[in-house]
């Protein structure tokens, strides 16, 4: 683990930035790189599109990403025309010690969790607000199919969990594979690997936001003091 100083930042907006810039030092020219989603990535789809370095082009795990990247000019690629990536770079909404997260909080967790999936490592950048000693403050995002709603409340219950389905001006908020969010709050997962292949074991979910499989292999988390890097042990 090591800090990199940096002039006191204290906002939000700040620390994000600072998370973003610091991960251009995981890409090289010419890659295919994956790219998550969130206002910390777009810290980062900006800092890479300022730097001037030229990649070969990026996966995308979301619409609103995609959007972005071409804004920029960076050319946007199916996941299924390229090969194995060499990074991935995302943020969080939670991050434990062994590099467990949990992801959704901008609906796009499938797609996270498929690109995370086509990398050889995973890079998370998130300011420090984000680090937790157990997953299960940040509502658990579950991206589920409609007709399994009200069953998977039930069954999010019997483990103490209460579960709402996400809104967007009033209505189920429809994700971009045209699938419901359900929001799970008051769980504490002790075991996020446990967790997450029981719950994407039940019929109805497509994805939950549970990232153990698909764990972090380096976190930049930014500070007031810089950005601190975590390295962890391989799983």
């Amino acid at each position: 683990m090591s800090t990199v100083p940096h002039p006191s930042v204290s906002t939000q907006d700040q620390l994000k930035a600072l998370a973003g810039r610091a991960a251009l030092d995981y890409v090289e020219p010419g890659q295919v790189i994956g790219i998550g989603t969130g206002s910390t990535v777009n810290c980062f789809i900006d800092a890479l599109a300022a730097s001037g370095m030229a990649i070969a082009g990026a996966v995308s795990s979301s619409e609103a990403t995609s959007q972005r990247l071409r804004a920029h000019g960076i050319a946007v690629l199916d996941a299924n025309d390229v090969g194995e990536l060499s990074v991935y770079i995302d943020g969080a909404d939670e991050i434990e010690p062994g590099g467990c997260m949990i992801k959704g909080g901008g609906a796009a967790l499938t797609r996270e969790k498929i690109v995370a999936a086509q990398a050889r490592r995973f890079v998370c950048i998130a300011d420090e607000s984000k680090w937790v000693a157990r997953l299960g403050r940040f509502p658990l995002p579950v991206e589920v199919i409609p007709m399994a709603t009200q069953r998977l409340i039930r069954q999010f219950a019997a483990l103490g969990g209460t579960a709402r389905v996400r809104l967007r001006d009033g209505a189920p908020l429809v994700t971009d594979n045209g699938q419901h969010i359900l929001d799970v709050s008051g769980l504490s997962i002790d075991d996020p690997l446990a967790f997450e292949s029981m719950v994407n074991n039940w019929p109805g979910v497509v994805t939950v936001g549970v990232f153990a499989h698909q764990r972090a292999h380096v976190c930049l988390l930014s500070t007031s003091q810089g950005v601190r890097t975590v390295v962890f042990q391989p799983g």
